[in-house]
């Protein structure tokens, strides 16, 4: 990887400089030709190169941290204009959400063919629950290994996703860009919307955002119920990342257990608040995926050295591959992949990934995170799940199934 990131970088320099986000909108034209010459850039793979993921794709590759808007701040940016429009009792009348079930369909058609318009699987007989999805790169990790957990444990996971990189994957950005309001205004992309109507579907997924407010969930929660009164939700809480220290320390012998403790507790706060208020309107319905409180209990088990063949807390910092943490952003290291998969699974299906006996290809043909760490992270997953009031699973009499 470093080595294709070397062979591209000049031409990178070139392209995006100066940055997207700070020069003039670029044409059209320009945009194709770059993603062209870079099809990863396309994060949410709808086969349009959109300014954002120009500039996102920019920095992950030059190793710019610092969006242009942000110079003094690392990572992501946690401070933005959300539109006014979001304090309204209700959202411009074009919105597609709005729109006959029919309707969204045949303005989804027109954009991408009628055969891709609406995505369905039919009624899954070994207990698969179908699931639409928003999300961003924290969330990517467990959208790739949770379909392979549970196909281990005989369950055939129907996935279907509208993503980005960063803040074009959260629930608020998607909710405006699938509407055609606000900053995408009159230019909708209904893609979840479209499936949503007019196939059926058992839960939804998000990933969490800097500045998340209850409604850019509840407007989800109320779509998807008017056609599937059935259907629960799931957020994902992230984990605790290097911004919350001010300064990124100078070694990993900063980190204690206790630096962790309020680390997390700090990331989990305002999710188990937001998550609250959605209750209170949808009691029984909204829960927790705690991936924050895995690491945290990740990051402890390293402390004491339970970690096997993990070298490092954050790569940043203590400069090991395999560490917990790989940049400032706080993107997770080598094999956590398998963590925030085992989450999404233990939380969703109520089981511990413990009682997979199934065996996971992928797992075995690597010779990383291997067994032992395998059994660790399953561990680690359930503990969890169990002990997050949020998530909705209990287990009294510790059997690794939800009472």
């Amino acid at each position: 990887m470093k080595f294709i990131r070397i062979l591209i970088l000049p031409a990178l320099i070139a392209l995006f400089a100066p940055s997207v986000l700070s020069a003039p909108a670029f044409s059209g034209k320009q945009l194709a030709a770059w993603l062209k010459r870079f099809p990863k850039a396309d994060t949410d793979g709808d086969g349009k190169l959109s300014m954002a993921e120009a500039e996102a794709f920019r920095r992950e590759m030059t190793g710019d941290r610092k969006p242009n808007a942000q110079r003094g701040q690392q990572g992501a940016p946690r401070e933005f204009e959300i539109n006014s429009g979001w304090e309204e009792s209700s959202f411009p009348e074009h919105a597609v959400s709005y729109l006959s079930a029919e309707k969204i369909r045949e303005l989804y058609a027109r954009q991408v063919g009628e055969q891709k318009a609406v995505v369905s699987y039919p009624k899954p007989t070994d207990g698969a629950l179908r699931i639409v999805a928003t999300g961003h790169s924290f969330m990517a990790p467990g959208f790739k290994t949770m379909p392979l957990i549970c196909a281990a444990a005989g369950i055939s996971q129907p996935l279907y996703t509208h993503t980005g990189g960063g803040m074009t994957g959260s629930a608020r950005y998607k909710w405006e860009e699938e509407n055609g309001i606000f900053q995408f205004d009159g230019k909708p992309k209904p893609k979840l919307l479209a499936s949503i109507a007019n196939a059926e579907w058992d839960a939804m997924m998000w990933g969490p955002y800097f500045q998340d407010r209850p409604e850019f969930y509840a407007c989800w929660i109320e779509f998807c119920l008017k056609y599937h009164p059935g259907m629960k939700f799931f957020l994902s809480d992230a984990w605790p990342q290097l911004y919350q220290l001010g300064e990124v320390p100078a070694s990993e012998d900063y980190f204690t257990e206790a630096v962790f403790d309020r680390m997390g507790s700090e990331r989990t706060a305002g999710y188990k608040q937001l998550v609250t208020t959605l209750r209170e309107k949808h009691p029984d319905r909204v829960f927790i995926m705690p991936t924050s409180d895995a690491m945290v209990l990740a990051a402890k088990h390293f402390l004491r050295g339970d970690l096997p063949g993990v070298q490092g807390i954050h790569r940043i910092i203590g400069k090991k591959e395999r560490s917990l943490w790989r940049d400032h952003l706080g993107h997770l290291g080598p094999g956590f992949e398998w963590l925030e998969g085992y989450v999404f699974y233990a939380t969703v299906y109520g089981r511990s990934p413990e009682l997979i006996q199934g065996k996971i290809p992928e797992l075995e043909r690597s010779d990383f995170p291997g067994p032992e760490l395998d059994r660790i992270f399953r561990r680690i997953a359930w503990q969890a799940v169990v002990n997050n009031p949020m998530s909705g699973v209990l287990d009294r009499n510790a059997d690794g199934v939800r009472d």
